[in-house]
């Protein structure tokens, strides 16, 4: 075991069994500093590739999808739930609202 590895595992008691939500916060600590990628998508449709050629900072796209309605959160590709996105003053945020 190298040292790397060692960090991640604590010595546990064989008097003292861990609780079932201990013994999961162990099995996931070694990934939880792993980085990933969190995506909403939001289809937009009748957009083109004019449409994207024509994109500039700034650009608003118009599109039929309503605040509440969910739309699909994926982590890394892989479909994780549905959210809803909220709006407030100038900005959007994303709710999750269902886990897949």
């Amino acid at each position: 075991m190298t040292a790397a590895t060692a960090q991640f595992l604590s010595p546990i008691p064989a008097e003292n069994p861990p609780t079932k939500s201990e013994a999961e916060e162990l099995h996931w600590r070694p990934v939880l500093g792993l980085s990933c990628e969190l995506t909403v998508d939001l289809p937009v449709p009748g957009f083109k590739v004019s449409d994207f050629l024509t994109l500039r900072p700034g650009a608003v796209l118009g599109t039929d999808w309503r605040l509440t309605r969910d739309i699909p959160l994926r982590i890394n590709g892989t479909l994780i739930g549905w959210a809803e996105f909220e709006g407030g003053g100038s900005r959007l945020a994303v709710r999750l609202m269902e886990l897949a």
